[in-house]
């Protein structure tokens, strides 16, 4: 599993997910739990994963939508 975006925005985590899925990429996120739990403040960012095979067409597909820049 690689880690492909960090973020705090449920729309963009809704619709890259959506976006992801629709190619064939599976997706898990992580941290949303614990970011509801701390409320408003978006100080815990919640992570989009894909697998090792899928992270290059997923990097890719960030590029494209235009939210590029993903962590190392």
């Amino acid at each position: 599993m690689k880690e492909l975006i960090r973020c705090n925005d449920p729309v963009l985590i809704s619709y890259l997910t959506a976006v992801l899925e629709e190619e064939g990429i599976a997706t898990f996120l992580l941290d949303e739990h614990t970011a509801i739990l701390e409320g408003s403040i978006g100080a815990i960012q919640r992570r989009i994963m894909v697998t090792d095979e899928d992270f290059p067409r997923a990097e890719q597909i960030l590029d494209e939508i235009g939210e590029g820049e993903t962590p190392a």
